[in-house]
């Protein structure tokens, strides 16, 4: 009966530390995937589609070449403002990620609320998956 319940407050503590673990990585995720999203905007919005490529995930990339990503952003109506709307950051299958709600604004005065996916890859942050 002592071994048991030393088993059961073991497994506790460690479900404990896992979930103070997966919330200081959440809280400290924050931060840096609000500026990722607000960097690659802030590109768009200037027209940097090179600055904004390089903020791209690997797998986005995979999917865009340099020239295609310049030639679908500079596409009508194309951004020329936008708002950052919420930041949600989660773990999944251990890994944080982030979804950052975004109101972008467009050069024929029309507006539309997106969400951005920004992911851990490598060293850094990266906005993943289709953007615009």
């Amino acid at each position: 009966m002592l071994i048991a319940g030393c088993a059961v407050a073991l497994c506790c503590t460690g479900v404990a530390g896992l979930g103070l673990w997966n919330v200081q990585v959440v809280r400290q995720a924050d931060g840096p995937v609000r500026q990722t999203a607000d960097g690659f905007l802030q590109d768009l919005s200037d027209g940097d589609t090179d600055g904004a490529y390089d903020l791209l995930c690997a797998d986005a990339r995979t999917r865009w070449s340099r020239i295609g990503f310049d030639q679908w952003v500079r596409t009508p109506p194309q951004v020329t403002g936008y708002h950052l709307l919420d930041v949600s950051v989660t773990t999944r299958s251990g890994r944080p990620e982030g979804t950052v709600g975004v109101r972008l604004e467009r050069e024929n005065a029309t507006s539309d609320d997106r969400d951005l996916r920004v992911v851990r890859d490598g060293d850094g942050w990266k906005v993943c998956g289709d953007p615009y």
